[in-house]
C-alpha cells in the first residue's frame, strides 16, 4: 500500500508583520488626527487672544531636538537588528535590540524632563490639555515600543532565531514612531 506524499508547507502568513504594519498605520492616523485638532485649537487661540502658549511657559527645545536626533539612532539600531538576524548573528542582534531599548529609555527620560521643565498642569487651559494629550499618547506609544523591543529580544534570545519576522516588525514599529515624533516635533515643539 502506498501513502500519499506530504503536502507542501503552507506559505507563511506573516501575521506579526501585517499586525505591526496595521498598528503603525493606526498610530499615524491617531497622531494625525490629534495634531489636526492641535492645529485647529492653536489657530482659534491665536485668532481670539493672539497667543497659544500660556504666559510664562517656555518649551525646552534642546531635549526635544535630542529626542528627534535619538530616533535616528533607534532606526539604525532597529535596522542593525534586522541585518544581524537575517545573518543569524545572535550576539549582534541582541546588542542591537539592547541599544534600541536603551535609546528608547533615553527618549522617555527626555520627554519626562520636558514635562518637568515646562511646569504645566493638565488643567491649565487648552494648550496644556492638548499638549499632554499628544505627548502623553507619544509616551504611551514609546512604552509599548519598549515592551515590543523586550519581547522581540526575549523571543530571539530564547531560541527562535529562525523567526526574523518579529525583528522586522520591530524595526517597522520604530520607523513609524520616528515619523510620528517628527510630526509632533514640528507642530508641537517648533511651531508652538
Amino acid at each position: 500500500m502506498h501513502a500519499l506524499p506530504a503536502a507542501p508547507a503552507p506559505a507563511p502568513q506573516r501575521q506579526v508583520l501585517v499586525g505591526a504594519s496595521l498598528a503603525v498605520v493606526a498610530m499615524v492616523m491617531l497622531t494625525g488626527s490629534m495634531l489636526a485638532v492641535w492645529a485647529l485649537q492653536r489657530r482659534e487661540a491665536i485668532d481670539s487672544t493672539g497667543s497659544w502658549v500660556p504666559d510664562g511657559t517656555t518649551v525646552p527645545e534642546v531635549p526635544t531636538n535630542v529626542i528627534l536626533i535619538a530616533f535616528v539612532g533607534i532606526c539604525v539600531f532597529g535596522q542593525w537588528a534586522v541585518w544581524s538576524a537575517k545573518r543569524n548573528d545572535r550576539p549582534h542582534t541582541v546588542l542591537a535590540l539592547g541599544c534600541t531599548a536603551l535609546v528608547a529609555l533615553l527618549v522617555i527620560n527626555a520627554q519626562a524632563f520636558v514635562y518637568h521643565r515646562m511646569g504645566l498642569g493638565v488643567g491649565d487651559g487648552t494648550y496644556a490639555a492638548m499638549f499632554y494629550a499628544i505627548t502623553g499618547m507619544f509616551m504611551l506609544l514609546m512604552i509599548i515600543g519598549l515592551l515590543f523591543t523586550v519581547v522581540a529580544a526575549f523571543r530571539y534570545i530564547g531560541g527562535r532565531s529562525g523567526d526574523q519576522e518579529i525583528i522586522v516588525s520591530h524595526a517597522i514599529y520604530w520607523y513609524g514612531m520616528s515619523a510620528i515624533f517628527a510630526a509632533i516635533w514640528f507642530l508641537v515643539y517648533v511651531t508652538k
